[in-house]
């Protein structure tokens, strides 16, 4: 039955009714006396977590509040002793029943940190515990009361916080931008931060109002702006902003800029309470921009002035600005005086200028440094020894600290760079460079103004001079380029009066002997002379048309040409030309452009070029010939004399001897030649030249002893598309032979001996066809008639068909000779005079073309 006095608690006081307490210490519950029914009825009622320890040994009692307190422990501890209850904190309660129980004293804790297992866990717990004892009728302590509060979670939440604010306090120590926190209307530090210390020359500020612990701020009115912001609550941001920071009066001043904010801090009730300050210090950044702009600055002026003494007054300008100085000059010194001789300086507004002469010794012994060649910087005029005696003359001039920049030339001091300010300053070596950089460059451009005014003084003061002088080389020069112009005359006529005397002594020296034979009335020999001065006349004819070439003055038939393709023509003939020793390369280029040019005199070029490739290399070797499309720019066009533009370039190069640099720099002049007598005109580079230029082109020639030689024929690109080439020949009755004229015919190929011999015996004439030189020659030394030799050139065998006419002509000296090959006729020629009598027509011919050479050549019919 449950006891009346166990109010409350109606589990935990069921538990009490029904615990044996017998078998405790506290002996049967009817047994308890009346303190004890007392406390335990009222402890169940606590809704605060309460627990009584009687005895000696500390029986556990405890309330509902308790056990959730004790957690899974429960209902376990009731009627336990507390020492075994609570095995892992039995020292701590032995300590409390000493004290409380036997001691009759009180103990209280707050926040006691106890390490108990609790629904199976050992955990860390903060407590506030208070102990009382519960005295009977007698004034004795039976038993312990307990309140048992937990505060772990109050605990847990206030460390947190306390990290939060030593984390917050770090970053607020370790902050790149400088902080401050002002309490109150007062604007009273409270908190600065180490980057705000710097910055405002780590003055002792903390516990001080703005305006009593920096007078420079409140000079400057930011008193005013932070009493705006606690009166508005609307925050304050400046970018750029001005401060000049002196951390002690009278002290050196340094000039600031400034980007922050002064943020106003509010409390709970949204009433504001202080001012957050918070920015960066970006002076360097914006000095060094300052100075970036000073050096452009004074580069603009520097390359449009004209008048050095403007130059330095406009200089001076630039940098007192940018210093933020009262004075800037560039004067001259007298270094014997002593003196400063100003023209003109640039000042701030209110400042005097310092123009005229000023002795320097008057205002201190700096001019010693300056001789020496060093830089003056006196951050305080006072206190540096240089100047304190003389302080008060130049804090007159608005020069409490200054800097001058000495200008020694020759081991003379000539000038000096000079900037004033008004108080005191600490120079930064920034500033210095800037400064000497200034005196540097003013002192350059100003000797090179003076210098061109002196060249244009003494440019006028020779323009008479110059002008008698010039006359007098005119006259010189017209000298000279008379006999120059005589020079390359006579080379030119000496070379015609050669080749023409030649050609004319053929001509005449045939009309001579037909006069005579007519005369004898023995006319058989007439055609040989007739051929023989038709002969010498189509040689004068194609040298006139050589010099014509040259001259840029021949005919041109212009067409819009394939080069490409022409080249490809060429290479067979080319081949036959040059012989069999000789490898022929082409290199065309893919996509190459057309020319608008005369074909035919470029296959003639072409043909002249790798004649005289060919006769560079004797012993054999490789010719190439390449094509290309060129973009020449200014540089490359005007080394070979062109306009910029588009161009094909034809080059021949040979693996031959090549030529000195003397032999290039000739080879384009008229009847130039390092081949022997006879075996050539020397006008086959000079012809190729003058066809070059007159169609809008050039040549080059590049050559090394031993290397070879290139030649490179430019020639400029035709917007639009080249013509195909067609041939069209006119067909003319062929004339016959008489009976009995006899040709012999070589020619290494079947075909074309059949083809010939046909032709010729249609026409009547008798044929006798051999395949090479060898056989021809035996025919020749035999006693068959031979009226005309018809051969190719290029034959097998060692013997080839100039060689076979030329050994005919000493077993019969007037045997005609007609070469039919794929030589070009021009090409034949370059090698050498032909004799009266050798004709050549080019493969391929048309039949009349043939028979009238034939016939020609023969004779006319009788």
């Amino acid at each position: 039955m449950k006891h009346q006095f166990l109010l409350g608690g109606d589990a935990l006081g069921q538990l009490i009714a029904d615990f044996d307490w017998a078998a405790t210490s506290v002996g049967p519950l009817d047994s308890w006396p009346p303190v004890m029914r007392a406390t335990v009825s009222l402890m169940l009622q606590s809704p605060v977590a309460l627990v009584t320890l009687w005895g000696r040994e500390g029986v556990m009692i405890y309330n509902d509040a308790y056990s959730t307190f004790a957690g899974d422990r429960h209902p376990g501890l009731l009627g336990s002793e507390v020492r075994q209850g609570w095995r892992e904190v039995a020292s701590f309660n032995d300590h409390v029943l000493n004290h409380v129980l036997v001691g009759n004293q009180t103990l209280s804790y707050k926040d006691m940190e106890l390490t108990l297992n609790r629904d199976g866990q050992a955990r860390q717990l903060w407590l506030d515990l208070d102990y009382s004892p519960v005295l009977d009728e007698t004034g004795e302590a039976i038993g312990v009361l307990a309140i048992v509060v937990e505060t772990t979670e109050r605990v847990n939440a206030e460390r947190v916080k306390a990290a939060d604010r030593q984390r917050l306090a770090q970053l607020f120590e370790q902050a790149p931008s400088f902080m401050a926190v002002l309490r109150g209307p007062e604007h009273v530090f409270e908190l600065t931060n180490p980057a705000y210390q710097q910055l405002i020359g780590h003055r002792q500020v903390i516990g001080q109002s703005v305006k009593d612990a920096m007078s420079d701020a409140a000079e400057q009115g930011y008193v005013q702006v932070l009493d705006e912001v606690f009166r508005t609550g609307i925050a304050y941001r400046a970018h750029g902003e001005h401060f000049a920071m002196q951390a002690t009066p009278e002290g050196p001043v340094s000039p600031r800029v400034l980007d922050f904010v002064f943020q106003p801090i509010k409390g709970a009730d949204q009433q504001i309470t202080g001012i957050f300050v918070e920015g960066f210090d970006v002076t360097d950044q914006t000095f060094a921009e300052a100075r970036r702009k000073a050096l452009i600055d004074l580069t603009d002026v520097i390359r449009d002035q004209r008048d050095p003494d403007e130059l330095g007054f406009v200089a001076a300008a630039i940098l007192g600005k940018a210093l933020g100085a009262q004075r800037v000059g560039y004067a001259s010194i007298d270094e014997v005086r002593e003196t400063l001789h100003v023209s003109r300086d640039w000042t701030a507004p209110g400042v005097e200028s310092l123009a005229g002469v000023l002795e320097l010794r008057h205002y201190g012994s700096f001019i010693d440094s300056l001789k020496a060649d060093e830089i003056v910087s006196i951050g305080d005029v006072r206190e540096d020894p240089r100047t304190a005696g003389s302080h008060q003359a130049l804090e007159a001039k608005s020069a409490r600290s200054f800097v001058n920049v000495p200008i020694v030339e020759n081991q003379k001091l000539v000038a000096v760079l000079y900037v004033n300010v008004d108080e005191v300053r600490r120079w930064e070596d920034e500033d210095l460079s800037l400064i000497r950089e200034f005196a540097e460059r003013i002192r350059t451009a100003e000797q090179r103004i003076r210098g061109e005014a002196a060249l244009i003084e003494a440019k006028e003061t020779l323009e008479l001079r110059v002008e008698e002088r010039t006359a007098e080389l005119m006259a010189m020069e017209a000298v000279l380029r008379q006999a120059q112009k005589m020079e390359a005359v006579g080379q030119l006529t000496g070379g015609l009066a050669h080749d023409f005397n030649n050609l004319l002594t053929g001509i005449a020296g045939s009309l001579e002997l037909m006069q005579l034979r007519l005369d004898a009335g023995r006319t058989q020999d007439l055609p040989r002379y007739i051929a023989t001065a038709q002969g010498a006349a189509s040689r004068a004819a194609a040298l006139t048309h050589r010099l014509l070439a040259f001259s840029r003055r021949q005919t041109l038939d212009p067409k819009p040409t394939d080069i490409k393709q022409l080249v490809n023509s060429l290479e067979e003939l080319v081949q036959r030309t040059v012989g069999p020793g000789i490898r022929i390369e082409t290199v065309n280029a893919a996509g190459l452009w057309p020319s608008l040019i005369d074909p035919s005199q470029l296959e003639n070029a072409v043909l002249n070029l790798c004649i005289n490739a060919r006769d560079a290399m004797p012993d054999g070797g490789t010719i190439t010939i390449e094509t290309g499309n060129r973009w020449l720019d200014d540089r490359t066009a005007r080394e070979r004399q062109l306009e910029p533009g588009q161009y094909i370039s034809l080059c021949v190069s040979d693996s031959g001897a090549g030529m000195t640099p003397e032999v290039v720099a000739k080879a384009f002049d008229p009847f130039f030649t390092t081949k022997p007598i006879g075996m050539g005109t020397g006008l086959g580079l000079s012809m190729i030249y003058g066809f070059a230029r007159q169609s809008g082109g050039s040549v080059g020639i590049y050559s090394e002893v031993g290397q070879g030689t290139n030649v490179c024929i430019y020639l400029p690109r035709h917007n639009g598309e080249a013509e195909d080439e067609a041939f069209a020949p006119e067909h003319a009755e062929a004339p016959r032979g008489e009976e009995g004229e006899t040709v012999l015919l070589i020619d290494d190929e079947p075909t074309i001996r059949m083809l010939v011999s046909e032709v010729l015996e249609g026409l009547g004439y008798h044929v006798i066809a051999v395949e090479d030189g060898s056989a021809g020659l035996k025919v020749i030394n035999g006693t068959a008639r031979i009226d005309l030799l018809v051969t190719d050139v290029g034959l097998p065998g060692g013997l080839n068909g100039r060689q076979v006419a030329d050994a005919a002509r000493l077993i019969r000296p007037d045997l005609k000779v007609l070469f039919i090959t794929g030589y070009a006729e021009n090409a034949v020629l370059s090698h050498g005079h032909l004799a009266p009598g050798m004709h050549v027509v080019t493969k391929p011919f048309a039949l009349d073309i043939f028979a009238n050479r034939v016939r020609d050549l023969i004779g006319p019919q009788q």
